[in-house]
């Protein structure tokens, strides 16, 4: 999608701290970080919300479970929590799948 920053991260038009790529996932800092540790993996196809997935999408959606074990281990991470915003209302800001891994510090509760 030509107007969306992270497909301009995934096309190199936009610089960004990479930590992690291959043919499905990138995993970039936060620039706006919440805790020491803020890394966001981005599913590479354009896709704006899980609920837009299609079902070749889904199962390699599996894989984002092996990317967060490499980026957290690389990391130093032994918790962390994983968000994912789905949509305006949730907070989505950027309409193109992503995952927050959030750690380096103790978290509070949700709520």
């Amino acid at each position: 999608m030509a107007d969306c920053v992270f497909c301009k991260i995934i096309n190199g038009e936009i610089s960004s701290e990479k930590v992690y790529e291959d043919e499905d996932f990138i995993v970039i800092k936060d620039i706006r970080p919440v805790a020491p540790v803020h890394l966001l993996v981005i599913y590479k196809k354009h896709v704006p919300t899980v609920s837009e997935l299609s079902v070749e999408d889904s199962q390699k959606m599996w894989k984002l479970f092996e990317v967060i074990k490499t980026v957290t281990k690389t990391s130093g991470l032994e918790s962390y929590r994983i968000v994912q915003n789905n949509g305006k209302d949730a907070g989505q800001e950027v309409h193109h799948i992503h995952f927050h891994i959030i750690g380096g510090r103790k978290l509070g509760s949700l709520g």
